[in-house]
């Protein structure tokens, strides 16, 4: 049934956009909220409209300004994230499910705006030495970045008990399997 929403949340490094494109691979009637954001492009891969809408902070607090956002927080100092109105739609209107992948305060707050017509999973790792040797892999972190994504992760982690479920991230071909079955289960309710 489209119209719905499946929204995967955890601190940075967890593993959420390794399960969100799994899924987006796998389910045809799936599509991914793209989220704006103030930040700058990572590299060559990511692009505007597909990674990101890539937004000027005075362009961002427009659009704030104009109610255009279900949820938007300054994740990062100077750097804002949210999520658009008419990029939901667009999904909708295409009559797919949407599926988001935010940091875990826009997941409370997409929980709530979307309340039953949305599934809210927290992936969480297994120990904070898990996820440190994760960001330090991805190979993207000054040590200053290490410092304070591992700092927030600390703060990130007591939102758990928010979701409605919590993915344990320790195999991730079998949280693959269960953020399946997760979605199969939710879409078919």
């Amino acid at each position: 049934m489209a119209g719905k929403a499946i929204i995967f949340s955890a601190p940075s490094g967890s593993g959420k956009t390794t399960l969100v494109r799994f899924l987006l691979n796998n389910n045809s009637d799936l599509d991914f909220s793209v989220s704006a954001s103030t930040r700058d492009k990572r590299g060559r891969t990511e692009k505007d409209g597909k990674d990101y809408y890539f937004l000027t902070p005075e362009t961002f607090k427009q659009k704030i300004d104009n109610d255009e956002f279900i949820e938007w927080e300054e994740v990062y100092e100077g750097n804002f994230y949210g999520t658009l109105k008419s990029e939901i739609q667009r999904i909708w209107n295409e009559g797919k499910n949407v599926i988001f992948d935010v940091d875990v305060k826009g997941g409370v707050n997409l929980k709530k705006y979307f309340g039953d017509k949305a599934l809210s999973v927290f992936v969480k790792v297994p120990s904070m030495e898990v996820l440190t040797e994760r960001l330090k892999d991805r190979g993207t972190e000054t040590e200053e970045s290490l410092s304070r994504r591992l700092f927030k992760v600390k703060f990130e982690m007591g939102f758990e008990d928010k979701f409605d479920v919590v993915l344990l991230n320790d195999d991730l071909e079998k949280s693959k399997m269960r953020a399946q079955a997760l979605y199969d289960d939710f879409k078919n309710t």
